[in-house]
Protein backbone atom coordinates (compact mmCIF):
# COMPACT_ATOMS: atom_id res chain seq x y z
CA UNK A 1 0.00 0.00 0.00
CA UNK A 2 1.56 3.75 -1.13
CA UNK A 3 0.28 6.26 1.26
CA UNK A 4 0.43 9.98 -0.01
CA UNK A 5 -0.26 13.33 2.07
CA UNK A 6 -0.87 16.53 0.16
CA UNK A 7 -2.11 20.11 1.29
CA UNK A 8 -2.43 23.80 0.89
CA UNK A 9 -0.44 26.39 2.05
CA UNK A 10 -2.44 26.44 5.42
CA UNK A 11 -1.99 22.71 6.03
CA UNK A 12 1.61 22.55 5.29
CA UNK A 13 2.96 23.03 9.11
CA UNK A 14 1.17 19.38 10.03
CA UNK A 15 1.87 17.79 6.68
CA UNK A 16 5.56 18.33 7.97
CA UNK A 17 4.98 17.47 11.26
CA UNK A 18 3.11 13.80 9.99
CA UNK A 19 5.22 13.07 7.31
CA UNK A 20 8.53 13.31 10.09
CA UNK A 21 6.53 11.74 13.15
CA UNK A 22 5.06 8.91 10.82
CA UNK A 23 6.02 5.57 11.44
CA UNK A 24 4.69 4.95 7.59
CA UNK A 25 6.38 5.93 4.56
CA UNK A 26 4.43 8.95 3.42
CA UNK A 27 5.16 10.09 -0.57
CA UNK A 28 4.58 14.35 -0.06
CA UNK A 29 2.70 15.70 -3.28
CA UNK A 30 2.80 19.01 -2.18
CA UNK A 31 2.81 21.95 -1.14
CA UNK A 32 6.31 22.26 -1.29
CA UNK A 33 6.01 25.85 0.40
CA UNK A 34 3.54 28.17 3.09
CA UNK A 35 3.00 30.13 0.01
CA UNK A 36 -0.68 30.83 -0.58
CA UNK A 37 -1.96 27.92 -3.42
CA UNK A 38 -5.26 26.37 -4.25
CA UNK A 39 -6.16 23.41 -2.09
CA UNK A 40 -8.38 21.97 -5.04
CA UNK A 41 -5.37 21.30 -7.23
CA UNK A 42 -3.97 18.97 -4.45
CA UNK A 43 -7.33 17.59 -3.43
CA UNK A 44 -7.17 16.00 -7.32
CA UNK A 45 -4.17 14.93 -7.40
CA UNK A 46 -3.64 13.20 -4.51
CA UNK A 47 -6.89 11.31 -5.48
CA UNK A 48 -5.27 10.35 -9.03
CA UNK A 49 -2.60 8.60 -7.14
CA UNK A 50 -4.98 6.85 -4.75
CA UNK A 51 -7.30 5.55 -7.39
CA UNK A 52 -3.98 4.37 -9.57
CA UNK A 53 -3.92 0.77 -7.29
CA UNK A 54 -6.86 -0.33 -5.06
CA UNK A 55 -5.11 -0.39 -1.96
CA UNK A 56 -3.76 3.00 -1.71
CA UNK A 57 -4.61 5.47 0.66
CA UNK A 58 -3.95 9.52 1.35
CA UNK A 59 -4.02 12.19 3.98
CA UNK A 60 -5.27 15.76 2.78
CA UNK A 61 -4.91 19.09 4.92
CA UNK A 62 -6.19 22.55 4.61
CA UNK A 63 -7.04 25.50 7.15
CA UNK A 64 -10.41 23.26 8.32
CA UNK A 65 -10.87 20.00 6.09
CA UNK A 66 -13.94 20.87 4.33
CA UNK A 67 -12.73 22.21 0.93
CA UNK A 68 -10.40 19.32 0.72
CA UNK A 69 -12.93 16.73 1.32
CA UNK A 70 -15.58 18.70 -0.94
CA UNK A 71 -12.70 18.50 -3.21
CA UNK A 72 -11.95 14.84 -3.34
CA UNK A 73 -15.15 12.98 -2.67
CA UNK A 74 -15.44 14.92 -6.45
CA UNK A 75 -13.96 12.09 -7.72
CA UNK A 76 -15.60 8.62 -8.17
CA UNK A 77 -13.78 5.84 -6.74
CA UNK A 78 -12.77 7.97 -3.26
CA UNK A 79 -14.16 8.38 -0.06
CA UNK A 80 -12.48 10.96 1.91
CA UNK A 81 -13.16 11.42 5.99
CA UNK A 82 -12.98 14.63 7.83
CA UNK A 83 -11.88 13.04 11.29
CA UNK A 84 -11.70 15.37 14.43
CA UNK A 85 -10.41 12.90 16.84
CA UNK A 86 -9.79 8.56 17.05
CA UNK A 87 -13.11 7.43 17.12
CA UNK A 88 -13.88 8.98 13.90
CA UNK A 89 -10.91 7.78 12.14
CA UNK A 90 -11.50 4.44 13.10
CA UNK A 91 -15.36 4.36 12.06
CA UNK A 92 -14.43 6.01 8.49
CA UNK A 93 -12.31 3.08 7.89
CA UNK A 94 -14.48 -0.05 9.78
CA UNK A 95 -17.82 1.09 8.74
CA UNK A 96 -17.11 3.48 5.24
CA UNK A 97 -13.57 2.15 3.73
CA UNK A 98 -12.81 5.99 3.53
CA UNK A 99 -9.33 5.65 1.68
CA UNK A 100 -8.61 9.49 2.30
CA UNK A 101 -8.08 11.18 5.58
CA UNK A 102 -8.91 14.75 5.70
CA UNK A 103 -7.33 17.00 8.68
CA UNK A 104 -8.05 20.93 9.48
CA UNK A 105 -4.94 22.13 10.53
CA UNK A 106 -6.51 25.25 12.18
CA UNK A 107 -9.32 22.50 14.18
CA UNK A 108 -7.28 19.87 15.35
CA UNK A 109 -3.39 20.02 16.50
CA UNK A 110 -0.67 17.82 15.56
CA UNK A 111 -0.51 15.05 17.86
CA UNK A 112 -4.70 14.59 17.21
CA UNK A 113 -3.94 14.11 13.84
CA UNK A 114 -0.81 11.81 14.22
CA UNK A 115 -2.93 9.71 16.45
CA UNK A 116 -5.95 9.72 13.98
CA UNK A 117 -3.90 8.88 11.04
CA UNK A 118 -2.45 6.42 12.78
CA UNK A 119 -5.87 4.69 14.03
CA UNK A 120 -6.95 5.16 10.39
CA UNK A 121 -4.17 3.50 8.76
CA UNK A 122 -4.57 0.11 11.73
CA UNK A 123 -8.05 0.07 11.18
CA UNK A 124 -9.80 -2.64 8.45
CA UNK A 125 -12.76 -2.38 6.91
CA UNK A 126 -15.68 -4.46 8.58
CA UNK A 127 -17.44 -5.65 5.40
CA UNK A 128 -20.72 -7.08 6.08
CA UNK A 129 -23.86 -4.90 5.94
CA UNK A 130 -21.38 -1.99 4.94
CA UNK A 131 -20.85 -3.02 1.49
CA UNK A 132 -24.27 -2.89 1.07
CA UNK A 133 -24.08 1.21 1.88
CA UNK A 134 -21.41 1.62 0.38
CA UNK A 135 -22.89 0.49 -3.10
CA UNK A 136 -25.92 2.74 -2.10
CA UNK A 137 -23.55 5.39 -2.13
CA UNK A 138 -22.00 4.85 -5.62
CA UNK A 139 -25.78 4.59 -6.83
CA UNK A 140 -25.45 0.87 -6.79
Amino acid sequence: MKIFIASDHVGFGMKRYLIEKSEWDLTDLGTDCPESCDYPIFARKLSDCVLEAGDNCGILICSTGIGMSIAANRCVGIRAALCFNEKMAEFSRRHNDANVIVFGANVVNYETAANCLRVFLQTEFEGGRHNRRLKLIDGE
